[in-house]
């Protein structure tokens, strides 16, 4: 894609700092609490239970979604969000984010499917601010009714940068509309209504009265459209947590085939690309040519850590191969390409002789690749659409470049099932992974020595949270298991949230954040809730 000469002048600024942006040590302010993405926390003085009972269900007031304190424990409080909650929370400056739905609308003049971005106060579950995304005129085969908004935010300072369900990349005032309309985007009100209408059989965007935000309104900076301007075409759904270094900011960009899951129709739309954080603008995308190869869609997340000396940033690809790539844009001709380092195919070869979806054949990689001591640990998976199947766990040399195939794995395990979920890794070596058939896995993340494994007994969408000695997981039959993190399987407590959990667990402020599809709850020891009380800013 072309770019402005003013805006390849920004190049050598944008990775001047390259090293890794550092985070405030309570907070969670992006997906996997650091950019490495490593699943684990160093909080202390968490709960290991929920309820009276060590194994309990959240029960809620007759006829009502109001939950009933009587039987729980350590809960600090608890908010109604949408009915479908994919989103993963983050935390910074006294304020939790997380994607949702609009069946349980906030604000009455916003009716109807909206993706919905909450901003909710720390201290006390307040409702802040809400942006509202109004869906594509194209339908399911690009944004799917009901799915809400999936993207993690990343919060940086006083911006939030968040992919829409739109396909767009977004910067956001973490203050919402309460301090005034910021920054040159200013259509706030026109952006939030683009209804649908089916003219002669086609659905179509079309105007709509605007409705002027308030202060609890989400404010927008800047707006990318990777649609428009990439010829993007996601597949059912756009999904990704943004990456900042230095002066940009790193996003997937969702593309994928078609409806009829024979065709892509963008082959040529890049993978990854590069913004400018302050303006939006595009400075450069990956040289991979992944969109031909993409077997399905693409919602991996980015990662990145510093390899002898050199800054990566990695990716999982919607053709199973895992990416590292140099963060510093490089001008070709009329293009600016994220250049490839290595490359390394997940996939062994004899999966290949089956077809995309079977169960005994080939997966993309929508787990977020997590980088620990020169290594990248990633498993493959699917849509959960597509059911269970055979899956594998790698451990990566991220030391190595080119085609590292047959010379970069350090160790698998291939008797995994497929996976959406990233890993948790300890300090001690020890790593917790989900796969989408219910089994939590426990190995060591030097050998790959598997330790134990545990049946949860329904599908795990989410990924895995280790923090004070707990490893915390989530299913779909609504189930938070706390297990001990240890080379012993001990499994301490199992609470039902009353919904299913298609979330992950994070801890920020010495509070653990989970989400069900309908409930956002904040678990606190009484200590550890004066605590976050304490540190939050006025």
């Amino acid at each position: 894609m072309k770019l402005t000469t003013q805006v390849t002048a920004l190049f050598a600024s944008a990775i001047s700092a390259s090293v890794v942006i550092s985070v405030p040590a309570q907070d969670w302010s992006q997906w996997g609490g650091t950019p490495a993405r490593n699943m684990y926390a160093p909080a202390k003085g968490l709960p290991d239970h929920f309820t009276r009972a060590k194994t309990g269900d959240i029960k809620f007031k007759p006829g009502t979604d109001e939950v009933d304190r009587a039987n729980i424990e350590n809960l600090k409080w608890v908010a109604k969000i949408g009915s479908q909650s994919y989103g993963n929370v983050t935390v910074a400056g006294g304020r939790v984010f997380i994607g949702t739905n609009n069946e349980n609308p906030r604000d009455p003049r916003h009716q109807g499917d909206r993706s919905i971005l909450m901003c909710f106060n720390e201290k006390t579950g307040e409702l802040l601010w809400q942006l509202v995304i109004p869906k594509l005129a194209s339908g399911k085969v690009n944004d799917w009714e009901s799915l809400g908004l999936l993207s993690s935010p990343t919060i940086e300072g006083d911006r939030l940068y968040v992919v829409s369900s739109r396909c767009e990349a977004l910067c956001l005032d973490v203050n919402g509309m309460a301090n005034g309309n910021d920054g040159p985007f200013k259509d706030e009100a026109k952006y939030v209504v683009k209804d649908v209408v089916i003219d002669k059989g086609k659905p179509s965007e079309h105007p709509a009265p605007p409705i002027e935000p308030g202060p609890k309104d989400g404010d927008i900076i800047w707006r990318y459209d990777m649609i428009d301007e990439l010829g993007v075409f996601p597949h059912n759904a756009s999904d990704c947590a943004p990456l900042i270094i230095g002066d940009l900011v790193y996003v997937n960009t969702s593309n994928g085939q078609d409806w009829t899951h024979s065709n892509i129709p963008s082959p040529n739309s890049p993978s990854l690309i590069a913004l400018d954080k302050h303006t939006g603008q595009l400075m450069g995308e990956d040289d991979a040519k992944i969109g031909s190869q993409i077997f399905h869609g693409q919602w991996c997340s980015p990662s990145t850590g510093v390899v002898n000396g050199q800054q990566l940033i990695f990716l999982g690809g919607g053709n199973g191969i895992c990416y590292a790539f140099d963060p510093k844009p490089v001008k070709e001709g009329d293009s600016s390409y994220l250049k490839k380092v290595w490359w390394y195919d997940c996939n062994p070869p004899d999966r290949k002789k089956f077809k995309y979806p079977d169960a005994e054949g080939p997966s993309e990689i929508n787990a977020t690749p997590v980088f620990w001591k020169n290594r990248i640990y990633t498993a493959v998976g699917q849509d959960p659409e597509h059911g269970e199947g055979v899956g594998i766990i790698t451990c990566i040399d991220a030391t190595k470049t080119g085609d590292i195939t047959q010379t970069g794995k350090i160790w698998s395990y291939d008797k995994i099932h497929r996976s959406l979920s990233t890993v948790s890794i300890t300090p001690e070596g020890l790593l917790f992974v989900g796969d989408f058939s219910g089994y939590l896995h426990c190995f060591d993340a030097e050998t790959g020595k598997l330790y134990w494994t545990h049946d949860l007994k329904a599908h795990i969408w989410g990924s895995t949270l280790v923090a004070d000695g707990k490893v915390y997981i989530g299913d779909e039959d609504g189930d938070l298991a706390v297990f001990a993190a240890s080379k012993e399987k001990k499994l301490l407590s199992v609470t039902n949230l009353g919904a299913p959990v298609y979330s992950t667990p994070v801890v920020a402020g010495g509070v653990l954040y989970i989400s069900s599809n309908t409930h956002l709850f904040a678990f606190a020891s009484e200590d550890q809730s004066r605590g976050a009380d304490a540190r939050l800013k006025p």
